[in-house]
């Protein structure tokens, strides 16, 4: 008996002509990938390949990296600049001197009329490295706004803040190959098989080589969580709990480094007295973990040889977040993980240059993790750019998150968004939207011309792409990674490179400090900032043929140093970046400040992400095969839940907060609770019209993890026509 047609074809791939390869990193998450990009006779790029000889990622990509080479002329690009006086006017095609002559005189005419700080600047975590030194040194030293940040605040500021608590210093102190020689891992609010596939892959290959425990703490099966060998499914904010009752453990049975402790921490006495508090069989009742098997998690951590931590949105995006990375590092100094293979506090980080913004973009202070507050770092990038140090203000101005409130309260006049598109990212879509028509001035710079934000811009800067570029990025283990140019700008779109040096001339101090002319002339610059006795971000060894010919360098890597391996971990010397060299131990104290649900909001709505899109789908979302997976705005609901309210599967549904309601569609699954719904975050149209977004005291990141909604009916044929006009726009 025959199945299937009776001449069945068997899938073939047509044969793709190459006749160059161009070496690349992968523009989409932290990992960090090598990527080829393959060109044909014409210097069009037609297809792309992971590279086998590079140690990230050993010429395995996932799928957005597979599909990437299809972005380069995909729909939305922008073609040329474009300007109009009031954002509901139809743009006018611009010149690209006209239009930076517009923006430096209205920037001018702004701070001048209402001060320096009443124009400010949001970035991304999307750039070559050279292009957020190039913009730092645009921003902080001709500008002089103090109002400037990136839109990792959104993402890692908290781990940031966390590194910055414990260590003294930014920087994560662990890399990939730990996961081939720990004894025990546990990851908090981590999907790696969805968010970072790679990572995944490196780490289910080092759990095939040599057994080890994996424990994973979400609130949600996650992919990741039906893998593991223990799933926590914590309730939604209690992470700093669950530590907490651990760590009571071990200092109850001994199982602490004491030794260490003593050695290389401050504030030992302290935690030791605060952690009585956290006894499992009290904690038990806010984390929903029952006491045993938090018993058998903190000894199973403990006694391992070397146990390491990783995390993702689901400790950052919190109302402490910060609190929750501290206290990660502190299980990790309390049982003498720290600096050793197969021991760290390792935040898997989100956007594919995020580090390089907190590395060299000077949003939160100057160049190489100098701080604005410290007059000997302010005066040796002064001393540097040629440039008087009072310039520079003596402490960080607002994080972006502030930066859109005092738009809302006049303090703020202007912005200039780079490749960040808060109308989409940010919580409280509603708000946003009311905040941008307040602006007097608003600069949209991306390589779409059709992100959401531009409906309020007065002048558009159309960038060109990764690949149309040259320069470098910095993945989550530290690895610097190059970008070699394959392809011209699109149409009459320039690199943010040019963009940044070419308004630095329209500035006074842009005559007066040197802007390098090529990516790599920046790429020097770097070096030789990055040189200093005690300075852990040292990349003055490195070079872009270097770094092609490796595959990428972990840094430090110091001037002189042999071969082409840098330092796979921090602080394996027990000597931290604090004043006297010790790491600090935090005291985290738990705080429920979250929305819960309640009577007439009874859900816990989680987000996250899925493997076929990235962020804000700006890309993915116009690449077929990507967007063909996941098309559509979906949640994920408990079946008993949904059956006690008449909800069948695949039906559509409206959720409501206390701040905007969406239409999505429902799928049914056990992978949530039976009082949680699960949304990808990736749909502007829906998830963060719902959030809260309160804000980490000590990061500002806001917390997009944990709000309360309630499902309402919602006519099935208009819900079906909405969502098809939806996709088709």
């Amino acid at each position: 008996m025959l199945f299937g047609r009776k001449k069945r074809k068997p899938i073939s791939i047509p044969q793709k002509q190459v006749t160059e390869w161009k070496y690349s990193t992968c523009n989409y998450c932290s990992t960090g990938c090598s990527i080829e990009l393959g060109l044909n006779d014409k210097g069009k790029v037609i297809t792309s390949r992971g590279h086998a000889g590079a140690d990230v990622n050993r010429g395995k990509l996932c799928i957005k990296g597979l599909l990437e080479h299809e972005l380069f002329n995909s729909s939305g690009r922008g073609t040329q600049p474009l300007m109009r006086e009031r954002f509901h006017e139809a743009f006018v095609p611009a010149s690209w001197d006209k239009a930076l002559d517009h923006t430096a005189d209205k920037i001018k005419e702004i701070q001048n009329q209402y001060g320096r700080d009443s124009f400010a600047v949001v970035s991304t975590g999307q750039l070559l490295t050279e292009e957020f030194y190039t913009l730092g040194k645009l921003v902080r030293g001709c500008i002089g706004t103090n109002n400037y940040d990136g839109n990792t605040t959104l993402c890692m500021a908290s781990a940031v803040s966390g590194y910055k608590r414990s260590f003294g210093s930014d920087g994560p102190p662990g890399c990939y190959d730990d996961f081939e020689h720990t004894d025990c891992l546990m990851a908090f609010g981590s999907n790696l098989p969805e968010q970072h596939p790679i990572i995944y892959w490196r780490l289910k290959e080092a759990r095939e080589k040599r057994s080890f425990p994996l424990i994973v703490v979400d609130p949600r099966v996650t992919m990741l969580a039906q893998f593991a060998d223990i799933h926590l499914p914590i309730t939604p904010g209690t992470d700093c709990v669950l530590i907490n009752a651990m760590m009571h453990v071990i200092f109850k049975e001994g199982l602490e480094d004491r030794t260490y402790l003593e050695a290389h921490t401050h504030g030992l006495a302290e935690l030791e007295e605060l952690i009585n508090d956290y006894d499992p069989i009290t904690a038990q009742h806010i984390c929903g973990i029952d006491e045993d098997t938090i018993r058998h998690v903190a000894r199973l951590y403990a006694n391992a040889g070397a146990a390491m931590s990783i995390w993702t949105m689901g400790i950052n995006q919190s109302t402490h977040g910060s609190d929750g990375v501290s206290n990660i590092n502190n299980l990790n100094l309390v049982t003498g993980n720290i600096g050793k293979p197969g021991g760290t506090s390792l935040s898997i980080t989100g956007q594919c240059n995020a580090m390089g913004t907190r590395e060299w973009s000077s949003c939160s202070g100057l160049p190489g993790y100098r701080l604005l507050e410290n007059p000997q770092h302010r005066q040796e990038v002064a001393d540097y750019w040629g440039i008087d140090q009072a310039f520079f203000p003596e402490k960080r101005g607002l994080a972006e998150t502030d930066i859109f409130p005092a738009i809302e309260t006049g303090q703020i006049k202007g912005l200039w968004l780079v490749a960040t598109n808060p109308m989409t990212s940010m919580p409280n879509t509603s708000r946003i939207r009311k905040t941008l028509e307040k602006l007097e001035f608003l600069v949209v710079q991306d390589s779409y011309q059709d992100v959401e934000t531009n409906q309020y811009a007065h002048v558009y800067f159309p960038a060109s792409v990764w690949a149309e570029k040259e320069g470098c990025h910095t993945n989550t283990e530290r690895r610097v990674n190059l970008t070699r140019n394959a392809l011209p700008p699109y149409a009459e779109s320039k690199s943010d490179f040019w963009i940044f040096n070419q308004l630095a001339k329209r500035f006074e101090n842009g005559h007066v400090i040197s802007f390098p002319e090529t990516a790599e002339e920046a790429f020097n610059e770097m070096r030789e900032l990055s040189k200093g006795d005690g300075r852990i971000l040292d990349i003055s060894g490195m070079t872009y043929d270097k770094l092609e010919e490796a595959k990428g360098i972990q840094w430090p890597f110091r001037e002189g140093q042999m071969g082409l391996k840098g330092h796979s971990r921090l602080y394996t010397d027990g000597q931290f970046q604090t004043p006297d060299g010790k790491a600090n131990l935090i005291c985290v104290d738990f705080v429920d400040n979250n929305e819960r649900p309640d009577e007439h909001y009874p859900f816990w709505m989680n987000s996250g992400r899925v493997v076929e899109h990235f962020h804000t789908r700006t890309r993915t979302g116009k690449i077929g095969n990507c967007n063909k997976f996941s098309p559509t705005p979906y949640m994920e609901m408990n079946p008993d839940a949904a059956e006690a309210l008449g909800i069948e599967h695949q039906s559509y549904i409206r959720l409501a907060s206390r701040r905007g309601d969406a239409v999505v569609m429902v799928q049914l699954t056990q992978r949530v609770p039976r009082d949680m719904v699960f949304i990808p975050f990736h749909f502007h149209d829906c998830v963060n019209r719902l959030t809260l977004g309160l804000l980490d005291p000590y990061s500002r990141q806001p917390a997009f993890k944990q709000c309360a909604v309630r499902v309402e009916p919602v006519d099935q044929l208009e819900a079906a026509r909405l969502n098809a006009e939806r996709r088709a726009f």
